[in-house]
């Protein structure tokens, strides 16, 4: 059993940077698949980044590549969202979820083989 939380949200201005954090408990963090998803007011819960188990793959949602970094520490039992370049359009909760395969790609967008999610944490960029 694994259990998340996510922490580093906050209220930005467009062009700023933020670091989310998300802590998981388990001996057997390692293994799994973290991914971070985020969902704004009154929008699905949109896929955002995923990362695999030893942190040598990764894997990105088109709107977010190029500005956001996925990295895990395994001996922290921690994974990251590095995030520049801020816009609105990235204002949501966002929510650190775990799965035990990589599977396809693709597949990493749906929320159904994630078997746990984080309470999540409020990012707000300002114009």
């Amino acid at each position: 059993q694994v259990q998340l939380v996510e922490s580093g949200g906050g209220l930005v201005q467009a062009g700023d940077s933020l670091r989310l954090s998300c802590a998981a408990s388990g001996r057997t963090f390692s293994n799994y698949v973290m991914g971070w998803f985020r969902q704004a007011p009154g929008k699905e819960r949109e896929f955002v980044a995923a990362i695999s188990w030893g942190g040598t793959s990764t894997y990105y949602t088109d709107s977010v590549k190029g500005r956001f970094t996925i990295s895990r520490d395994n001996a922290k039992n921690t994974v990251y969202l590095q995030m520049t370049s801020l816009n609105p359009e990235d204002t949501a909760v966002y929510y650190c979820a775990a799965r035990r395969d990589w599977g396809k790609s693709e597949g990493l967008r749906g929320t159904g083989r994630y078997d746990y999610w984080g309470q999540g944490t409020q990012v707000t960029v300002s114009s």
